[in-house]
């Protein structure tokens, strides 16, 4: 059982909302998150100076996509 709480907790930390998206790298793969719901998941592009722009490859055959944090989207590692 002991085990079990460990694993729990490290996938709790993982899955954490990234409140600073400047600490985010290229490459990272990630989950964009709107109302609950996830909206995208894909690799990080390049995040703006000041994090509240990140721009994301999607995992799809689609076009990259911008998010903007005013529009209230959040991001977790995926």
């Amino acid at each position: 059982m002991k085990a079990r709480g460990a694993v729990l907790s490290r996938r709790n930390a993982h899955s954490a909302v990234i409140s600073d998206w400047r600490g985010l790298q290229a490459g990272e793969r990630v989950e964009i998150i709107k109302q609950a719901h996830v909206v995208a998941t894909g690799e990080v592009e390049e995040v703006s100076q000041s994090g509240n722009v990140l721009w994301l490859v999607p995992a799809g055959p689609s076009e990259k996509q911008l998010f903007l944090k005013s529009d209230g989207v959040q991001v977790r590692r995926g």
